[in-house]
């Protein structure tokens, strides 16, 4: 049996609350998940944010727990795991809609946040819909997989 870690999902990475967040910080994540499906470049969030991207880049990590590049990242796979029990999408469908560039892409992102490829999440969380799991919850919340645990202690 394989050891299961948690993380919170972006919404909450940093802080507890948006309002603890400075201004230009809640512009930049707001903008963030208002144009997941879109290209987002660091230029382009911190213009919308009224600041310099040397400043935003500087300042994301610190303020948001995770550096621009990981949180764009992550706020795709949370939005991807809401999406991945409609079985009327396709995978491929769901790592364009929510703003992977490719198939590709997507499977690396997201095997290496939960632990599992797309696929096999899918059929873990509609196992445990369906009360044939082993019982670990994954609403709110992603399964990691233990292989990451180990490559980032």
């Amino acid at each position: 049996m394989s050891s299961i870690t948690t993380y919170p999902s972006v919404e909450f990475a940093g802080h507890e609350h948006d309002r603890a967040l400075p201004a230009n910080m809640w512009r930049a994540r707001n903008y963030i998940q208002e144009h997941l499906e879109e290209h987002i470049s660091l230029t382009s969030v911190a213009r919308f944010a009224g600041i310099s991207a040397n400043h935003l880049s500087d300042k994301f990590k610190a303020v948001n727990g995770v550096n621009f590049v990981d949180y764009v990242a992550r706020a795709r796979f949370d939005r991807a795991c809401g999406l991945l029990p409609d079985r009327h999408l396709r995978i491929s469908e769901i790592a364009f809609e929510v703003g992977f560039q490719s198939l590709s892409q997507f499977n690396r992102v997201f095997k290496r946040l939960s632990g599992l490829s797309p696929t096999d999440y899918r059929v873990r969380h509609e196992d445990r819909r369906n009360g044939n799991g082993n019982g670990n919850s994954l609403s709110g919340r992603h399964e990691r997989g233990a292989n990451l645990d180990r490559k980032n202690a």
